[in-house]
């Protein structure tokens, strides 16, 4: 672990570099994916299964990349009481969170008199990446479909990794049935990016991509962008804890070795504390609870990388470097967490007091947790419902309302030099035949 604290001579350097560039922007990761989305791009199904054997040791033919409907069936057949149960429950709250955030049609008279507005339809055909590997992420099928079901999407098309076998994870299946997907197909990493966005034979191409993904996935998303609509940026999981000196270190240290049993190695936690007892007490109930973890391989990986246990000089001071590192869940353990909030405009989740783990927002509290990393929380908010609707802005205007607009048309046509614009407009309250009469 990195361990940086007030009185430390190099305190800035080393906040510097609990600030540096995380995987998202890495130049290696990103050449390497280039190739990969080149080589889908031209030669489609052929590509997406020499990368399907080459990183999940899966030979398939192009006829078993979609998951066939007895499967799908099995799947549901085969899920267990807690697993209906809790999935249920993520799902009601997830659909109660968004049916609040959804967009709707309005109309309004402008200062002409003329009627203008807004009207929001479902993107009609959306791709959703859920991880494997690993970790099957079954929760983030729910955290992703439903909103698009929401939305009323009507195609909603999942890519995620499968094992050697060529199977999917029967739990994430259900998830996935569960929620929605209309189309589930059994390829991973920047691969199954791709092939949602330009297309193969057996995947046609969605008009916008969203969910989370190792560093490679989202370097696919950033590189594609402009080929479709992304939603973010949401790569490597990340935690902050900003705690004073009467939060508990347990919960502390529990919290930042949950975000970092992920197991790629590009996740990032940080504690940050005024309190210099408080590190230390944190540093040894990292170290007390990690051998008592199923996954303590992967968290140290990212302990020895990515985990930052930092002293600050105050609260002030812990704020902003909240904000500067911008993380995907900011976790408040303070006196008072409510009266902080208005001052971290930078995470994509905050998660008040200590009751309140960033677990909670993984699973089952409501709002997706599909949130931007790697410093994108100050450009990006987390997932939501109105990002699976296409706006669209309507006017109307009658002649009256026209005939108030022309004045201001005709100036600024003039200002620009742009003479058939203002004609376009004046034409209109013109006779006929006034336009013949002159020549």
């Amino acid at each position: 672990m990195h361990i940086v604290r007030v009185p430390d001579a190099d305190h800035a350097a080393r906040l510097d570099q609990a600030a540096a560039a995380s995987s998202l922007f890495d130049p290696v990761i990103e050449e390497r994916t280039r190739a990969i989305l080149e080589a889908v791009r031209t030669r489609g199904d052929e590509a997406l299964l020499e990368f399907t054997e080459r990183f999940d040791g899966a030979r398939l033919t192009a006829g078993q990349i979609p998951v066939t409907l007895a499967e799908r069936m099995q799947a549901s057949l085969s899920a267990g009481p807690e697993l209906r149960a809790a999935a249920a429950e993520a799902t009601r709250n997830i659909a109660a969170f968004s049916r609040r955030s959804r967009r709707r049609d309005w109309s309004a008279t402008n200062s002409h008199g003329a009627q203008v507005g807004e009207v929001f339809q479902p993107f009609q055909r959306v791709g959703i990446y859920i991880p494997g590997g690993t970790a099957p992420l079954v929760s983030t099928a729910l955290m992703t479909i439903t909103l698009a079901k929401v939305a009323g999407c009507p195609e909603i098309v999942v890519c995620t990794p499968c094992g050697r076998d060529g199977s999917i994870n029967p739990a994430l299946l259900f998830a996935a049935n569960v929620a929605g997907a209309t189309e589930i197909h059994r390829v991973g990493g920047s691969q199954a990016i791709a092939a949602m966005v330009h297309g193969t034979a057996t995947i046609r191409p969605v008009h916008k991509v969203f969910g989370p993904g190792n560093a490679y996935v989202v370097a696919a998303k950033r590189l594609l962008f402009g080929h479709v609509s992304v939603d973010l940026l949401p790569g490597p999981s990340e935690t902050l804890v900003l705690a004073d000196d009467s939060a508990d270190p347990r919960f502390i240290a529990a919290d930042l070795l949950a975000q970092a049993e992920h197991g790629s190695g590009h996740e990032r936690v940080w504690m940050v504390t005024p309190s210099a007892t408080q590190l230390k007490a944190v540093e040894k109930e990292i170290a007390r609870q990690l051998p008592t973890l199923g996954r303590r391989e992967f968290i140290q990986k990212v302990l020895d990388a990515n985990t930052w246990l930092i002293q600050v000089r105050d609260l002030d001071a812990a704020v902003a470097l909240v904000n500067r590192l911008a993380p995907e869940h900011c976790e408040i353990m303070t006196r008072n967490p409510r009266a902080l909030v208005p001052k971290i405009h930078a995470a994509g989740a905050i998660f008040l007091g200590q009751g309140s783990p960033t677990v909670l927002g993984d699973y089952i509290a409501g709002p997706s947790h599909v949130l931007p990393t790697g410093g994108a929380g100050r450009s990006f908010a987390g997932l939501t419902v109105d990002q699976f609707q296409r706006r669209t802005s309507v006017v109307e205007y009658s002649k009256p309302a026209l005939r108030k607009a022309l004045p201001g048309v005709a100036t600024f046509a003039g200002l620009e030099g742009l003479d058939g614009h203002g004609r376009s407009a004046a034409i209109r309250l013109e006779k006929p035949g006034r336009q013949a009469r002159r020549r």
